[in-house]
């Protein structure tokens, strides 16, 4: 089959656009308003970027009423915001933070789930102490996409990540252990995922170097611009 969005019809009885594109992971995002009040829900569309520093994105449809939703309001407003991961144990609380309450309700309290205060953001911002892995994240820009009304424009929201708690739990030998914190991820139409393994390769012929960076090691990124940076500095003194 083939269909061109908002040309032609696929035919089909759902939209299948959102299930070709899974699993994805769930932004689970807690905010604080300007006047102190916490907010918690969780979005669809979230990714990480770079990794040096580590930047995040989740982007955030309007309301049914065409307005902006209040996790970007707030974080735009703050400076500030935390993505918590969503995992098996969480998924009905996480489900409970996807309802749209009226502006100031507080979903840690509907969902049952305890508020821990970040640690370094300019302000104080609700963790969930229950997830096992929580970025704190300063707000960076947001790109707003237009589309049509009343849903369809989207915030797409970029924040640096400058403190990652990950609870010891749920790490195997120094790594973090999918088999312990079974994440779960959104899928297409009102399905789910949970990630319970995994399998591992690597690329033939890649260099350490390339390796490090697809490891995502700003240890090493740093230390390779540290050799780049000395060996640039010989070559001024023509000592190559």
């Amino acid at each position: 089959m083939f269909y061109q969005p908002g040309k032609t019809d696929h035919g089909l009885p759902h939209d299948p656009f959102k299930a070709c594109v899974v699993p994805r992971p769930i932004g689970w995002i807690s905010t604080t308003s300007p006047t102190g009040a916490p907010n918690l829900a969780p979005y669809s569309q979230f990714t990480n970027l770079t990794f040096d520093p580590p930047y995040v994105l989740f982007s955030s449809n309007q309301t049914v009423t065409g307005d902006r939703k209040d996790t970007v309001v707030n974080a735009e407003s703050t400076g500030s915001f935390v993505w918590n991961l969503a995992t098996w144990d969480l998924r009905e609380a996480m489900n409970i933070t996807a309802q749209q309450f009226p502006y100031g309700v507080n979903e840690f309290e509907k969902a049952g789930l305890t508020a821990e205060p970040s640690t370094v953001l300019p302000v104080q911002v609700p963790m969930v102490k229950e997830s096992p892995v929580r970025f704190e994240c300063v707000y960076h820009s947001t790109m707003r996409l237009p589309a049509n009304p009343p849903m369809g424009t989207v915030d797409v929201v970029v924040g640096r990540v400058v403190g990652v708690h990950i609870d010891e739990g749920v790490l195997t030998d120094g790594i973090l252990d999918v088999k312990k914190t079974k994440p779960i991820a959104r899928c297409g139409y009102f399905q789910y995922a949970v990630v319970e393994d995994t399998f591992e390769m690597v690329i033939p012929g890649m260099s350490k170097d390339v390796l490090y960076g697809l490891e995502g090691s700003a240890r090493m990124n740093g230390e390779k611009a540290r050799e780049m940076e000395a060996k640039e500095a010989r070559k001024e003194r023509g000592l190559l």
